[in-house]
């Protein structure tokens, strides 16, 4: 194998994980081709909370300069009883989480974060980026890898030392490779619908929310038959919402028809206000929650998968554009701190990450009981959540948003 192909990493998608799979690369001074199957990179949903865990790393590539013009720093993640608007609970954020976590909590519109991705890689001449690019087949020689890739009807066949699936929860990667191993599979629909609207901070919709909840914080509102999450993007002009309820599968993509009578049902009990913003901040936009559990991320031959085309989750731990973030970090350096022996790196990789996914999986399922609660546990919740001073909420937290990749030394 040519030392140029060997250190060659083809990606295939460049959303948020990918994009930071191609810099976290180029930073160790390996050559990247990012393919991407849309012919213009649209940010598929809308607002997305970075925790420290995954700023930490924007940080360090180069990109949260970038962001923090358009992102907001909220002063706290504040749980409200959807009946009441009573408040619940309070973990402080803003200065408080840098010094704890060292490194921001940002929201932002996803647009946002990926315009500032991009932005730093058209930068790198070490990056080459391939729209409209379609991979249909996958194979494997004593070379390494090579992926056809189809681009303007015309297929031309793309070599590296690693494959990086980053494509999403429909990959044609883990696809392609499910063809071959049973190990690897398809999403699974999760029996919920997220929905979701941006409204103007000026709008009758921004001007109810601001009556309810809080310009400067991340605003939940609980209820046992959906819950709402709440926030500014857009350095305040705007206001993402983001709703939960059980639904029917609708077809499968990034958004849907769903009818809106599910919203408006799951919120007829709750205060009037919410209820009003519910109805004002139409038309929503469902999209179909699909998970995957991937019973292997990595194939030997050179092939990862990362982001959610290996574990795509639910958001209750509002956790899976850092995830993505993580794995592509971690991958891109244990490949360059062990690179005679990529198939040992991928075999660490997959270890090291596993248990930290799967316990954010854990705390996005404890989350999702305790915010549709109901009856005594939904009093007993209430009662923990009063008497649990905020200083030790945020401690609950440490193990997730003080993450911090640790050097691996092999003996």
């Amino acid at each position: 194998m040519t030392e140029t192909r060997s250190r060659q990493i083809v990606i295939v998608g460049a959303g948020i994980a990918g994009l930071t799979a191609a810099l976290a690369f180029a930073e160790r001074g390996f050559p990247v081709r990012l393919f991407e199957q849309a012919r213009q990179l649209e940010a598929a949903g809308a607002g997305l909370q970075l925790s420290p865990n995954a700023t930490r790393i924007l940080r360090r590539l180069g990109v949260l300069e970038r962001l923090l013009p358009e992102a907001i720093r909220p002063q706290a993640v504040v749980l409200k009883d959807a009946r009441s608007l009573r408040e619940l609970a309070r973990v402080p954020l803003g200065q408080a989480a840098e010094q704890r976590w060292g490194a921001p909590y940002l929201v932002a519109h996803r647009a946002d974060l990926q315009a500032a991705l991009m932005e730093a890689v058209a930068e790198r001449p070490d990056i080459e980026l391939v729209t409209g690019a379609r991979v249909t087949g996958i194979a494997v020689d004593p070379q390494g890898i090579s992926a056809t890739v189809e681009t303007d009807g015309k297929a031309t066949d793309v070599a590296g030392g690693l494959l990086v699936g980053a494509d999403g929860v429909w990959s044609s990667v883990r696809a392609e490779l499910a063809g071959r191993q049973a190990a690897f599979m398809k999403s699974r629909f999760s029996g919920r619908l997220a929905w979701r609207a941006t409204v103007a901070a000026e709008s009758a919709a921004g001007q109810t929310f601001a009556e309810i909840g809080s310009a400067d914080c991340v605003t939940t509102f609980l209820h046992p038959g959906f819950h709402m999450v709440a926030y500014p993007v857009s350095k305040g002009r705007a206001v993402n919402l983001a709703a939960f309820t059980k639904g029917e599968r609708i077809a499968e993509g990034w958004s849907g028809h769903a009818d809106p009578a599910i919203l408006s049902k799951a919120v007829h009990d709750t205060a009037a206000m919410l209820a009003r913003l519910v109805a004002l901040a139409g038309p929503w936009t469902a999209f179909p929650m699909h998970t995957v559990q991937q019973q292997r991320w990595t194939a030997p031959q050179g092939i990862a998968l990362i982001g959610d085309a290996a574990h795509a989750m639910t958001p209750f731990a509002a956790q899976g554009a850092a995830m993505g973030i993580e794995d592509a970090s971690m991958l891109a350096n244990l490949i360059a701190d062990f690179p005679g022996d990529p198939t040992q790196s991928l075999t660490v990789w997959e270890n090291l990450r596993r248990p930290r996914v799967e316990r954010v999986l854990k705390r996005g399922a404890l989350n999702r009981l305790a915010w549709h609660a109901w009856g005594p546990v939904a009093i007993a919740r209430n009662l923990v959540l009063a008497t649990r001073p905020a200083e030790k909420l945020a401690a609950d937290l440490d193990w997730l948003y003080g993450w911090e990749e640790r050097k691996v030394v092999r003996r």
